[in-house]
């Protein structure tokens, strides 16, 4: 995952984490983007200093993130298992699933896998409602 530090354009300043570069510029083209303060879509990225992430170097930044952001990262957690518990693993088929739930050649349920970028672009051209899932590489995260 990739920390950005992100800028809307009445200047609040907030963070967002990605799995890449490409990932924030799908979710902002997608409007999945916004503000946390005022709900603007208009983000960009702010300039910020590199990180090497060590160890150490992570648990300090859990140390220093503030009781909001720790509170946002475990309900994201909480979302990500909640998911996993109650839809069925269709592993790299996911586009291949969605599709055919979508168009009902498959009895409707939730699921989760992987989806290349084409893929997920493809589905939101098909009007395929999905959304990502955070991936939280370790405990620390």
């Amino acid at each position: 995952m990739i920390r950005f530090s992100l800028i809307c354009d009445h200047e609040h300043e907030f963070e967002g984490w990605f799995r890449s570069n490409d990932d924030f510029d799908t979710q902002k083209k997608r409007g999945f983007v916004d503000c946390p303060t005022c709900g603007s879509h208009n983000v960009e990225k702010a300039l910020m200093a590199p990180a090497v992430s060590t160890g150490r170097s992570r648990e300090k930044i859990a140390l220093a993130m503030g009781e909001a952001q720790k509170q946002a990262l475990a309900q994201l957690k909480a979302m990500a298992e909640k998911v996993r518990e109650n839809a069925d693993y269709v592993g790299d088929k996911f586009a291949e699933e969605a599709r055919k739930i979508h168009f009902g050649e498959s009895d409707p349920r939730g699921i989760y896998g992987e989806a290349t970028l084409e893929e997920a672009k493809s589905l939101a051209e098909d009007g395929v409602e999905f959304m990502p899932i955070p991936s939280f590489p370790d405990d620390r995260n």
